[in-house]
């Protein structure tokens, strides 16, 4: 058995590179992941805006509060006054409106009155208060997103406001996902006695829609070389990028993936990895496919899914960040014994309060079988191998289960 770090930097080394670009527009980004940085094109605010309702003044005239000022016209967003404010002079004014040449300060509205012939500002403003000043959020040419940056709603609002309306993207990775064995049965469709539901395929295929990859569903092949053959050479015509396979990749004698991929040229990275749940992890290529086959067990495949699937796919979007450790630092809630060769992924539960680390509980159970527990944990507590008994109140890290990329 490999460690699980080898393991993963196995994985992301025998990715090939980033899949290619395509051009998009931007109202249809979401979810993509840029292929190129992006900069401004335009400067943000590109004219200094007021910031609140009120009137665009000198602040000299107002040095003597109150003073009455005469206003001499109106800027709103969009319609801006064209003009420019002189000595005693003011124009009333909307937040996000331009400030008009002369003015450099907004009196609000609170602090104003109007009167028969113009406005009283009861207080004075020092110079500068409520403008919000051209180029505060960005200038033209600054750098707003990164390559390998995954476009989500404020990233997609940046790129808009910084003028662009198409965007550079890395394709979609395909990926096959292939559940195997004959004990499975599609979900919603009838089972005998010895039948259960095929529930890791959705999963997978949940993790990699989120990671920014296409889901391309090989249902179920049964327990044999002829239909796991064909199922394969389906992955190869729909010209996958990655192929995963669930179940059945062991060596046991139903366990025929790899044989049914070597017969077809696959070059074999490892199968094993120091990891629970998720031990018969296989990796490989066949030809210019990555091969990933997971644990049938559906928490092992679920767990083996974001430690390994996700970062393969973000690799191939090109992401820098795609080996990246996303645990965070916690506090383990109660003791635990000393742990074996494998690194453990516990499924627990997590408090937390202001001021302080989120506190783990482990939950009780840890078959790799039960879905139930893993439906309702919140985090994946991270214990090393060979790791001392702990004691409650000592750190830990944790692999929260909502992160999202």
């Amino acid at each position: 058995m490999i460690p699980v770090a080898e393991a993963l930097s196995r994985v992301l080394e025998g990715i090939p590179g980033p899949v290619e670009t395509e051009t998009v527009a931007i109202g249809q980004a979401a979810g993509r992941t840029l292929a190129a940085e992006v900069r401004a094109t335009r400067t943000q605010p590109p004219f200094p805006a007021s910031a609140m309702d009120g009137y665009a003044v000198r602040s000299a005239d107002l040095a003597d509060a109150p003073a009455t000022l005469r206003l001499i016209g109106t800027s709103a967003a969009g319609h801006g006054f064209a003009g420019v404010v002189g000595p005693g002079e003011a124009v009333r004014i909307f937040t996000g409106a331009p400030v008009p040449e002369g003015a450099d300060a907004i009196l609000i509205q609170e602090n104003a009155e109007a009167t028969s012939d113009g406005v009283t500002g009861r207080d004075s403003v020092p110079a500068g208060r409520f403008i919000r000043p051209s180029g505060l959020d960005f200038r033209v040419d600054d750098r707003l997103l990164a390559a390998g940056d995954a476009l989500d709603p404020r990233r997609i609002a940046l790129a808009a406001a910084g003028g662009h309306g198409q965007l550079c993207v890395r394709r979609r990775p395909r990926v096959a996902i292939l559940a195997t064995g004959d004990e499975l049965v599609a979900p919603g469709q009838p089972a005998r006695w010895d039948q259960i539901v095929a529930s890791n395929g959705l999963a997978v295929a949940a993790l990699v829609r989120e990671a920014g990859a296409e889901a391309i569903d090989l249902g179920i092949a049964g327990d044999t070389l002829a239909a796991l053959d064909d199922a394969i050479l389906r992955a190869v015509s729909a010209d996958a990028d990655l192929l995963i396979t669930l179940g059945g990749a062991s060596v046991g004698d139903h366990d025929l993936v790899q044989s049914a991929l070597r017969s077809r040229g696959l070059e074999l990275g490892f199968w094993r990895v120091a990891l629970r749940p998720g031990k018969p992890l296989m990796h490989g290529r066949l030809g210019r496919m990555a091969v990933l086959g997971l644990p049938g067990n559906p928490v092992a495949s679920v767990v083996c899914g974001l430690l390994f699937v996700v970062p393969a796919i973000r690799a191939l979007l090109g992401d820098p960040r795609a080996s990246a450790d996303l645990s965070e630092p916690a506090i383990l809630g109660c003791d635990l014994p000393e742990n074996d060769l494998r690194q453990d992924y516990l499924r627990s539960r997590i408090e937390t309060a202001p001021d302080r680390l989120p506190v783990v509980y482990p939950e009780n159970r840890q078959d790799s079988s039960m879905l139930f527990i893993l439906g309702s944990a919140e985090a994946l507590l991270i214990r090393a191998p060979h790791a001392p008994a702990d004691r409650a109140g000592e750190p830990c890290r944790i692999l929260r289960l909502d992160r999202r990329l």
